[in-house]
């Protein structure tokens, strides 16, 4: 009988250790820290504590993330507000721009729109886009986060595109994430390579472009 067969053994038959209680105060197995052997409820013991410490650090890890995202929560509720009580196209702007350069910290944004009161303001918005970025906006299901290079709306930013490494692409719809026609794109960039990076949740990027496409609706659609 090896080693597996009496690993297997004592996992099927756990009434074992009734029978012969007595043996495990008579076993030792090596410590897992060097040094004298320890007896097997030493070994539970030390077994259980790596265990609790390992658990603690995960609680603490999801604590971290909580509140992380009641951060961005927050934030996200201001931006909401802000663009709800904005009047005008000017002010959907202004609130769509302070918020993410602010509080979301995103270092460049640009925004586009090509379907919704197309030219209705003489701003760089509702400058004329290729029928390329159009139809990529129109495919994206959910907000593309990567690389910039080979992106056709690092343009927007003029000298500072060039300088961008990653960035995050909004589509704005008629009717939300996923659904109806597509009338513009929201774009951040970054210098950080790994700001926006494809494997990044994209929910809050969602419900951002969701909150824009309605204000941008009611302001100029």
């Amino acid at each position: 009988m090896d080693a597996n067969e009496v690993a297997r053994y004592l996992q099927n038959h756990p009434e074992f250790f009734e029978q012969y209680a007595d043996l495990l105060a008579h076993v030792h197995i090596p410590s897992p820290f060097g040094g004298k052997a320890v007896s097997i409820t030493e070994r539970q013991v030390l077994t259980l504590r790596d265990k609790a410490k390992s658990l603690e650090a995960k609680m603490a890890e999801l604590v971290t993330f909580g509140e992380e995202n009641d951060l961005i929560s927050e934030k996200v509720h201001r931006l909401a507000v802000a663009l709800l009580t904005a009047p005008d196209t000017a002010s959907v702007l202004r609130a769509l721009y302070s918020h993410l350069g602010g509080a979301f910290a995103v270092p460049h944004v640009a925004l586009r729109i090509w379907g919704a009161g197309s030219g209705a303001v003489d701003s760089h918005e509702f400058d004329e886009v290729g029928a390329e970025i159009k139809l990529f906006a129109a495919t994206l299901k959910h907000p593309y986060c990567g690389p910039s290079a080979g992106q056709e709306a690092c343009a927007w930013f003029g000298e500072r595109g060039a300088h961008a490494r990653s960035m995050a692409q909004i589509p704005l719809r008629e009717h939300g994430s996923g659904e109806g026609a597509c009338f513009g794109l929201l774009v951040f960039a970054s210098e950080e390579a790994h700001r926006f990076y494809p494997e990044m949740g994209t929910l809050y990027l969602e419900r951002i472009g969701d909150m824009a496409s309605a204000a941008l609706l009611r302001v100029v659609g």
